[in-house]
């Protein structure tokens, strides 16, 4: 996995993730399984798209995660 997204849930971060937090995360995500760093303009759609649909899935799975022994919100 690509080793420069972190982990983005309680105790590894105090807080919340951001949305910015979230997006840098997704577009690592999708540098590394495409291997492009940034698409050539052809595929600058789909790629934008894909950087939006993992990010719309990880703020998903952050919500959903119960973390034991984390302190309530």
């Amino acid at each position: 996995m690509c080793r420069s997204i972190k982990t983005l849930r309680p105790p590894a971060i105090p807080d919340d993730a951001t949305e910015e937090e979230i997006r840098a995360a997704a577009l690592q995500y999708v540098r590394k399984v495409s291997g492009f760093h940034a698409p050539a303009a052809h595929n600058r759609e789909v790629f934008e798209r894909a950087v939006d649909s993992v990010a719309e899935a990880t703020a998903e799975l952050l919500d959903g995660l119960e973390v034991r022994g984390a302190r309530a919100s």
